[in-house]
C-alpha cells in the first residue's frame, strides 16, 4: 500500500544550476528505483530563507509530491542528512484531504502554465 508525500526540502546557495539539477536528479532517482512514484515536482527557486542557516540567508526550495511506500521515508530521511547539500528537509504524508488539495494546486499551476 503507497501513501501519498510531499516533500519540500532547501539546497544550499553556494551551488551552481547544474549541481541543484543534479542533486534533485539524485532524490528523484533514489525514489523510482525504490519504487516510488513521483507525482509532481517543482523548482521555487533561491528564495530568502526566514532565519540563518549554516550562516546563509538563502536555499534553493524544491517541492516534490510522490506516492511511496511507508518503509521508504526512513531511508530518504537517511539520504537527505547524509548530504551535504540539502540543509532542511520535510517529508509529509497527505490525507485525503491534502491530496485533493494538491492536485487542485497542480491543476491550477498547470492551466497558467499553458496560457
Amino acid at each position: 500500500m503507497k501513501n501519498h508525500y510531499e516533500t519540500v526540502f532547501i539546497l544550499t546557495p553556494v551551488l551552481s544550476e547544474d549541481q541543484v539539477k543534479e542533486t534533485v536528479q539524485k532524490f528523484k532517482d533514489f525514489l523510482t528505483e525504490k519504487g516510488a512514484e513521483i507525482i509532481w515536482e517543482e523548482n521555487w527557486g533561491l528564495k530568502k530563507l526566514a532565519y540563518p542557516i549554516q550562516h546563509k540567508k538563502t536555499g534553493f526550495y524544491y517541492l516534490m509530491e510522490f506516492k511511496a511506500d511507508p518503509e521508504l521515508i526512513q531511508r530518504l530521511d537517511l539520504e537527505f542528512r547524509r548530504d551535504e547539500r540539502v540543509m532542511r528537509h520535510l517529508v509529509v504524508k497527505l490525507d485525503k484531504y491534502a491530496a485533493e488539495w494538491a492536485e487542485k494546486r497542480r491543476k491550477k499551476i498547470q492551466q497558467k502554465q499553458k496560457a
